[in-house]
């Protein structure tokens, strides 16, 4: 087969639809920011910034397109070891902000390394599962597969960024359960984290007062709705508030009047909803469960181990992003701030995100074995 008909074949597998996908999606992102970052005066400069990364994640994503999955193999110590290395940076001489330090200041621009940290992870974890297909039924291989993922986890866990640390514990269990490990470990697993959050709930200094509050604020947030419960308070409302066709662009008043904390972040669902209702919620969610169905269609039809198993992580790890995020501003989840892929403002989020969908892409380019 010459080089000219691989490459047709791979043009071939592009999933366009994918891409138009990201793009809608970051588009929603750029107008709601907009809207949400309006009374703070300098809500240009905060969509020139989103913009400006979202330039540099479709050049991220360019690249990463274009790489073969199969040359990850060879690359897995230096993927990991680089991405040890900028978070224990971030540890050091890293920038501060609201009590946590997660970033690494390079001039003018702050790239957040545990956003990143995200993608290294899926890609060397199913390097390493590949690497013990035959062994993937002993206990010993699924352990393994858990200290693969603590060792950053630690450093993330330090900064502190609880939010993180718990989407890659989503994506190690999607990962590891996709691979085939044994489901008896995978519910051992469950109960030791379950004993060991009881325990570590109850442990001084484990676990901040905010973070406790943050937690739990969803299950009754009318006990402190001054204090840990506001933010879900003033998320309902606008929500609520936003009924079938919304208020109407720039003119949501708990976005505008500022009663929603973080709500061009965490919270931009909130924003969304209560501008454009109903009738804009619902196909920013249709848009995100067509992403996930195309991810789980590349998953499934890749023939190669890794590249399957690197689809599953990034689907997993978007899943849990977009049920957990848009699940708190209802309600129904803790609030760990955790943001909406592509629609939060935050440059290292978007870049990410990029980069996965670069990945994924690329992934479904060449599912299938290529023979000569």
């Amino acid at each position: 087969m010459s080089k000219e008909m691989v490459e047709r074949r791979l043009l071939k597998n592009f999933d366009i639809g994918l891409v138009l996908l990201m793009l809608a999606i970051t588009v929603y992102g750029l107008v709601v920011i907009y809207s949400a970052s309006r009374g703070s005066g300098n809500e240009s400069s905060v969509v020139q910034k989103q913009l400006m990364w979202a330039i540099a994640g479709l050049i991220a994503f360019s690249i990463t397109v274009s790489i073969d999955h199969k040359s990850f193999p060879r690359l897995y110590n230096w993927i990991y070891g680089f991405n040890l290395l900028l978070l224990a940076a971030v540890l050091v001489v890293g920038q501060a902000h609201k009590d946590a330090q997660r970033w690494l200041g390079f001039g003018p621009i702050s790239v957040q390394p545990s956003e990143l940290a995200k993608i290294s992870i899926i890609i060397t974890l199913a390097v390493f599962l590949t690497s013990q297909r035959d062994k993937l039924r002993e206990f010993k291989t699924f352990a393994l597969s858990f200290v693969h993922i603590a060792v950053p986890m630690l450093f993330i866990l330090k900064q502190p960024d609880l939010g993180t640390s718990l989407v890659i514990v989503a994506i190690w269990l999607g990962m590891t359960f996709i691979a085939g490990v044994k489901i008896q470990h995978l519910a051992l697993f469950l109960a030791v984290m379950l004993v060991v959050g009881v325990i570590g709930w109850n442990t001084p200094y484990v676990l901040k007062d905010y973070q406790k509050g943050r937690l739990t604020s969803f299950l009754n947030p009318e006990k402190d709705r001054l204090g840990s419960g506001y933010h879900l308070v003033q998320s309902r409302i606008a929500i609520g508030s936003g009924q079938v066709t919304g208020k109407g662009y720039l003119h949501g008043t708990q976005g505008q009047l500022g009663f929603i904390p973080e709500n061009h972040t965490d919270f931009i669902f909130t924003v969304a909803a209560e501008e454009f209702g109903f009738m804009g919620a619902a196909p920013l969610i249709l848009m995100y469960l067509m992403l996930l169905w195309k991810g789980l269609l590349i998953m499934s039809e890749t023939e190669d181990f890794t590249g399957r198993l690197i689809a599953a992580g990034i689907i997993c790890m978007f899943l849990f992003h977009i049920f957990v995020n848009i699940g708190m501003t209802l309600g129904i989840m803790p609030i760990t701030g955790v943001p909406l892929p592509l629609m939060s403002y935050g440059g290292s989020s978007l870049l990410a995100n990029m980069i996965a969908m670069g990945v994924l892409v690329g992934v479904g380019m060449r599912r299938h074995k290529i023979n000569f």
